[in-house]
């Protein structure tokens, strides 16, 4: 009796500011480990988590010398870990940022959005056919403009005939990345960051690599077509899905983009949009 009378004296003492600190500081850490999550700094974290265990253990256990070197080092170990994690910490702020502030100035909106789409994906398929290696970029919330730098400005029209002309072998821009920014080609021959994860498929040439480390470090979309053997894949999120086809390809981009913009809309809006849907299924 006495417990249960501990127990419901304890409740009462929670307060509300109690109950969304830790519901906060709770997020906070799942996303954290989110973001870490299949990439070399959760292997970190662990072997950080195992050191932090064994300062209680050595002190129990009077582990004198162990214990010394552990606590005097630990100091040391906070500034090692904010230098160890900084691709991992940027990670994390750009996502913060992307979506506290989301104005979707980079996204293709409104009727134009299929159509460039559409451009997008039959020049996909046909360079896959043709068994052409390419790598396209689709600029989302995060901003591009230090890939764009990297490579030679284009400024066009998004059409299929361009897109493929680029990606022709031995042609002055076709290696590296072509930028898509609104219904533009902003840039090509860009040079894109090349993943840190060990774990990917060793398969898998720097194309591959190249689009999965962008998709690291910002929200933007990026397709893949296997120079080899012609498979087209999209990378999003630190995440590479292969084997897409035409029809399949085409129904991500623009799921992904128009969720993208309902976001960055109002509820009126959002609601507006979602009856449409709802009309254009029903017929």
């Amino acid at each position: 009796m006495e417990t249960f009378n501990t127990v419901i004296n304890t409740a009462k003492n929670i307060n509300i500011t109690a109950v969304i600190d830790i519901l906060l500081v709770s997020a906070l850490l799942y996303r954290t480990y989110w973001l870490i999550k299949e990439t070399r700094a959760e292997q970190l974290l662990r072997g950080i988590i195992l050191i932090l265990l064994l300062i209680p253990i050595s002190y129990m256990l009077n582990l004198t010398m162990v214990y010394t070197i552990i606590s005097k080092t630990i100091t040391i170990s906070l500034i090692s870990i904010i230098i160890i994690f900084q691709p991992e910490i940027r990670r994390m702020l750009e996502h913060i940022g992307r979506s506290a502030f989301t104005d979707n100035k980079f996204l293709v909106t409104g009727e134009s959005l299929e159509d460039v789409v559409d451009e997008i994906v039959y020049a996909v398929d046909n360079l896959s056919q043709a068994k052409i290696g390419a790598l396209l970029v689709i600029e989302q919330d995060t901003g591009l403009g230090e890939i764009i730098s990297t490579g030679v400005a284009v400024d066009a029209v998004v059409t299929q005939s361009l897109i493929e002309n680029i990606f022709v072998p031995n042609t002055p821009l076709h290696d590296g990345a072509t930028i898509i920014r609104g219904n533009r080609i902003a840039a090509s021959s860009c040079v894109l960051p090349l993943t840190e994860n060990q774990d990917i498929n060793k398969k898998l040439g720097t194309r591959h690599r190249a689009a999965l480390g962008l998709s690291e470090v910002s929200d933007a979309l990026v397709v893949i077509v296997s120079e080899e053997t012609g498979t087209i894949s999209l990378a999003l999120n630190g995440k590479l899905v292969r084997n897409y086809e035409r029809e399949r390809l085409r129904n991500m981009l623009i799921k992904i983009i128009s969720t993208k913009i309902e976001r960055g809309t109002t509820w009126k809006e959002r609601i507006q949009a979602w009856l449409k849907r709802r009309k254009e299924t029903s017929l």
